[in-house]
C-alpha cells in the first residue's frame, strides 16, 4: 500500500524527514518497507534552465544542423548546435547545461561538452520528450517571451515532488488501509511521546476534511433504495448529483493520484479514488440517466445470470454475488467491479453516488469467484467503517460540486436497518501487568486508548470497560486492547526484566570463534590442513634474512635448545618446517594453514621493558605442488600466484570485506620472488591487512625444499577490527538481466590484470559489475615485449534493461581509458 507523505501532512502537522517517519510507522506494527521519491517529471529538471536564443547561424559542416548561442542568465552565453527545425534567434527555450541527465524514450544520457561536425557544443535546447513533459520529438519547446532567463525549469513548469511510502500491511490492520488511518496510528505515536515527555498533545490532532458547508440544492433526481439482502448489505447511502461537467482533474489532484501509482481518468472518476484513499471507504459513481425505473435494488440474482463487467468480459454470476440493480437490470457486482453501461463517461450528467457498507465475506467471495482484485474488495473485504459512509459521501459530493459543477438534486438516502454497534471489551489493570510484565501509568494508558478513538465506558481501581468502534474489526478481546496499547507505546520501549529464567551467554561481534572457524571451514573444504605449531623457533632463521631483524626478537632466558631459543616473528618459519617435513617424506603435494601468533620485541629504549613487548593473532596459508590430487581424471596443474591470490581473496569474501586494493610488486627480496599487499583504507593511513606471494629460492632453500612455494599472512586482529566495523547489506536480487561483453587487450608485458581492473572501475562506476580475466596469450604472431589479454565485463543496470547504445557507450569509454592510460590496442 503506499502512502504519500504531502497528503499525510494534509491531516497531521509534521516537519519530520520521511525516514523518520517510516521508523516511527514501522514501530508502530505499520511497517515501512521501502521510500520512493516522487517526481511528477523524471529527474525533475535538475540541470534544466530558460534560456534566450541570441543568434542563430548555418552549421558549415552540416544541412540539417544549426550554431546557436544562448543566454542561460549566466556570464557567458553557450554555444549550441541544435538539429530543431523550428529554432530561431528571439525564441525563449529550455536549456540542458553541460552534466544534466537527460531520460528519454531512447535512453538515459549526460549532457557533455562536445564536437559535432567540428563545432563545439555546449548543452542542448530540448525538444517535449527530452524535457519529460510529453513525447513530441519534432522540435524544441518554444516557450511564452514573459519566461524569465535563467529561470530553473524546475520553477518554471512546478515540478511536484514527494516521498511515497510504500507500506507492508498486515491482513488484519482494515482501520490502515487509508491516509487518514495511517495519520491516526502516526499521530497517537507522536501524542504519547509528548504526554511522556510532558509536552503539549494538540499540535498533532488529526485535522479531519470538513463538511459543514453541504447542502442540498433541489431535489430533482431523487433515486429510490431498497437493500434486499441486508446481510450482505448492513449499509447503503446514496445522493444525487446534476449538472456535472466531466473533464480532466486539476494539477493538485493528478499529482496525488501519481504519487500512488494511480492513473488519473477524469474529475470524477479521480475523486472517488481519492476519497477511497483518503477514507478508506470505497465509493461508486453511477450515470444517473442509466438507472432505469430512477430504483436502485441491492439484492442476489440467480445462479449463472450474465453480466458484462466493465473490462468488457461477460461473466456467468453466483447465487451468493451482491449485485446493484436498477428496476431491470444489473449495473455493479457490488463492492467489487462495476458494469459496462452504468459507468461514468464524457456524456455523463447526473451522478448518483454510492457509498455502502458490505458484509467482507461476500465481497471476499466474489472478488475470489470472479479474479477481480479491484481497491475496493482490498478494503471491503477486510472491513471498512459502517459509520463512515455518509461523511465520506458527503465530502466527495463536495469535491464533484467544487471541480466539476453541478448541484446536490437529492437529499441523502441512507438505508441501515441495524446499526453495527461498537464492541464492548474489559481491560483489568492486573492482567495487563501480568501480561507484559510491567506496568504502565494508568493516565498514560487511558489517553492512548483516546488517540486510538477507543472510548471509555467505565473505570475503576481494577480496569476499565471500553467501546472499539467497529472499524477496528482486529480489537474485540482484552489481549487486542493491550496489543494496541503497547504498539503506540513502543514494543522496544518494554524493558528487559531484571529476572530472567535462562542461561544467557554474551558474545562480543563479531564472534572470534565463529569467524575463525568459518574461514577454517572454508580452507578444509578447499583441500587444506591445518596445523599448530610451536611459538618457539630457532633464532638463526632471523639471522640469515634482511627483512625481519634479530634485535626485534623476543629471546627465550632458558632456552630447552638452540633451535628453540626464540618466540616466532612470523607464522613463515614454522610452516616451512612442516613442508619440508611432508616432502622429505613424499608428499609433495601441501596445503596448510595455522591459527597462530607472532611475538615482537620493539626494542624502544624509551618504553618501558614490558610495554616493549607485543604479540598479534595471524593466519598462515602455504601451498607447493599441484592444485588437486594425483589421480587418473585431475591434471598436474601446479599451483601459482594466482592460486595463492584466490585463497586470500575468498578468505575476505566470506568473512564479509570488500573495497580493499592490491599492489604488486616484482622486485625480487629475500623473502618474496612476486609480492603482492593487501590494504584497505583507513581515517588515517591505508591498512595492511594481508601480504601473499611466491617464496623466493633464498627462503626455500634453508629448509631444502625444492619446489616452488606459495605463502600469504593475514593479520587476523586486524582483520577482526575490520569485520566489527562492516555491514552486511542484503540487497534484493536484481530485476533486470546483465549483459556481457568482451575485449581483447594488447599489452604491454608488464601490465597486470589487477591494473586493467581498477581502470574499469574508475571509468564505468554505475553500470560495470564484474571484470574478469578468462585468456592469456604471449606468443611470436604479437610484438616483442608485447602479450594479448582477453577480458569479460559484466554490465546491469538495477532500475532497466540496458539498450545496445548505452552498452557501445560503456565499452567505447572503456577502450579510451585503457588506450590513454596504459596504451593498450584492441586486437
Amino acid at each position: 500500500m503506499k502512502i504519500s507523505y504531502n497528503w499525510l501532512k494534509q491531516y497531521i502537522k509534521i516537519d519530520l524527514p520521511a525516514a523518520e517517519v517510516g521508523r516511527l510507522l514501522t514501530d508502530c506494527g505499520l511497517e515501512v518497507e521501502g521510500i520512493e521519491k516522487y517526481e511528477s517529471i523524471k529527474g525533475g529538471l535538475k540541470g534544466f534552465v530558460i534560456g534566450e536564443v541570441v543568434e542563430k547561424t548555418k552549421h558549415p559542416n552540416a544541412d540539417k544542423l544549426s550554431l546557436t548561442k544562448v543566454n542561460t542568465g549566466s556570464e557567458k552565453l553557450l554555444s549550441i548546435v541544435c538539429g530543431a527545425p523550428n529554432v530561431e534567434a528571439g525564441q525563449k527555450v529550455v536549456v540542458a547545461i553541460e552534466g544534466t541527465k537527460i531520460f528519454s524514450p531512447k535512453g538515459e544520457f549526460e549532457i557533455k561538452k562536445s564536437k559535432i561536425r567540428g563545432e563545439f557544443s555546449e548543452g542542448m535546447i530540448c525538444a517535449e520528450d527530452e524535457l519529460g513533459t510529453g513525447t513530441s520529438h519534432e522540435g524544441i519547446i518554444v516557450l511564452d517571451n514573459s519566461a524569465k532567463t535563467g529561470t530553473p525549469a524546475k520553477e518554471y513548469f512546478n515540478v511536484y515532488e514527494d516521498e511515497v511510502f510504500e507500506i507492508g500491511l498486515t491482513p488484519n490492520r482494515a482501520d490502515a488501509t487509508s491516509h487518514i488511518g495511517v495519520a491516526r496510528d502516526l499521530s497517537a505515536v507522536l501524542k504519547t511521546l509528548n504526554f511522556r515527555n510532558s509536552k503539549s498533545v494538540e499540535e498533532f490532532d488529526i485535522k479531519y476534511p470538513s463538511v459543514d458547508n453541504f447542502k442540498i440544492d433541489n431535489e430533482e433526481k431523487k433515486i429510490e433504495v431498497v437493500i434486499e439482502d441486508a446481510e450482505a448489505c448492513p449499509r447503503y447511502s446514496g445522493i444525487t448529483i446534476t449538472g456535472v461537467e466531466i473533464k480532466e482533474s486539476p494539477e493538485w489532484l493528478k499529482n496525488y493520484m501519481k504519487a500512488i501509482g494511480l492513473n488519473p481518468i477524469n474529475n470524477i472518476v479521480d475523486i472517488t479514488n481519492y476519497i477511497l484513499h483518503e477514507f478508506g471507504q470505497p465509493l461508486h459513481a453511477f450515470d444517473a440517466d442509466e438507472i432505469k425505473g430512477n430504483k436502485v435494488i441491492v439484492k442476489k440474482l440467480a445462479q449463472g445470470t450474465k453480466f458484462i463487467t466493465l473490462d468488457g468480459v461477460e461473466r456467468q454470476l453466483s447465487k451468493n454475488d451482491l449485485m446493484i440493480c436498477n428496476a431491470t437490470e444489473p449495473m455493479c457486482i457490488g463492492g467489487v467491479y462495476g458494469g459496462l453501461h452504468s459507468g461514468i463517461t464524457e456524456k455523463t450528467k447526473n451522478i448518483f453516488l454510492e457509498s455502502a457498507y458490505f458484509n467482507p465475506m461476500s465481497i471476499r467471495r466474489s472478488s475470489k469467484l470472479h479474479n477481480l482484485r479491484t481497491d475496493a474488495a482490498f478494503r471491503f473485504e477486510k472491513g471498512t467503517d459502517p459509520n463512515n459512509t455518509v461523511y465520506a459521501m458527503k465530502r466527495a459530493i463536495m469535491l464533484m460540486k467544487e471541480l466539476g459543477g453541478g448541484k446536490i438534486s437529492s437529499d441523502i438516502v441512507d438505508v441501515y436497518p441495524a446499526k453495527i454497534e461498537n464492541f464492548k471489551v474489559e481491560l483489568r489493570y492486573k492482567f495487563f501487568e501480568e501480561f507484559v510484565g510491567q506496568m504502565l501509568d494508568k493516565n498514560l494508558i487511558k489517553n492512548i486508548l483516546s488517540y486510538l478513538d477507543i472510548r471509555i465506558i467505565s473505570e475503576n481501581n481494577q480496569g476499565l470497560v471500553l467501546s472499539v468502534p467497529p472499524f477496528r474489526v482486529d480489537v474485540q478481546r482484552e489481549v487486542d486492547v493491550i496489543e494496541e496499547i503497547l504498539r503506540i507505546y513502543g514494543f522496544n520501549n518494554i524493558p528487559l526484566p531484571d529476572f530472567l529464567r535462562s542461561s544467557l551467554t554474551f558474545a562480543e561481534k563479531p564472534d572470534k570463534e565463529k569467524l575463525q572457524n568459518t574461514v577454517s571451514d572454508y580452507l578444509s573444504a578447499n583441500g587444506f590442513n591445518e596445523i599448530m605449531c610451536n611459538s618457539l623457533t630457532n633464532a638463526d632463521y632471523v639471522e640469515k634474512l634482511e627483512t625481519l631483524k634479530s634485535e626485534n626478537n623476543v629471546v627465550i632466558q632458558n632456552p630447552l635448545s638452540k633451535e628453540l631459543n626464540v618466540l616466532r616473528q612470523t607464522l613463515l618459519f614454522s610452516g616451512l618446517e612442516a613442508v619440508a617435513y611432508n616432502q622429505n617424506r613424499q608428499n609433495a603435494d601441501v596445503k596448510l594453514y595455522e591459527f597462530g601468533k607472532t611475538y615482537h620485541n620493539l626494542n624502544n629504549p624509551k618504553i618501558k621493558t614490558l610495554e616493549n613487548y607485543s604479540e598479534f593473532k595471524n593466519l598462515s596459508v602455504l601451498v607447493t605442488g599441484r592444485k588437486q590430487s594425483e589421480n587418473w581424471n585431475t591434471t598436474d596443474e601446479k599451483v601459482d600466484f594466482y592460486f595463492i591470490k584466490n585463497i586470500v581473496t575468498n578468505i575476505l569474501k566470506r568473512v564479509g570485506l570488500s573495497g580493499y586494493s592490491i599492489e604488486i610488486k616484482n622486485s625480487k627480496q629475500d623473502i618474496y620472488n612476486n609480492q603482492a599487499t593487501i590494504k584497505f583504507k583507513g581515517k588515517a593511513e591505508e591498512l595492511t591487512i594481508a601480504e601473499f606471494g611466491s617464496l623466493s629460492k633464498k627462503i626455500t632453500e634453508i629448509f631444502d625444499i625444492r619446489n616452488e612455494v606459495l605463502f600469504a599472512e593475514i593479520k587476523w586482529e586486524k582483520l577482526l577490527e575490520l569485520v566489527k566495523n562492516s555491514k552486511t547489506e542484503f540487497a534484493e536480487l536484481p530485476r533486470f538481466p546483465e549483459v556481457r561483453r568482451d575485449l581483447a587487450l594488447l599489452l604491454d608485458k608488464n601490465i597486470q590484470f589487477e591494473k586493467i581492473e581498477k581502470i574499469a572501475f574508475e571509468t564505468e562506476k554505475k553500470l560495470l559489475k564484474e571484470v574478469n580475466l578468462f585468456d592469456i596469450y604471449e606468443g611470436d604472431k604479437l610484438p616483442e615485449g608485447k602479450k594479448s589479454y582477453a577480458v569479460s565485463y559484466i554490465l546491469q543496470d538495477k532500475e532497466k534493461t540496458l539498450l545496445d547504445n548505452e552498452i557501445e557507450k560503456v565499452m567505447d569509454n572503456l577502450v579510451k581509458a585503457y588506450q590513454q592510460q596504459i596504451n593498450a590496442a584492441i586486437r
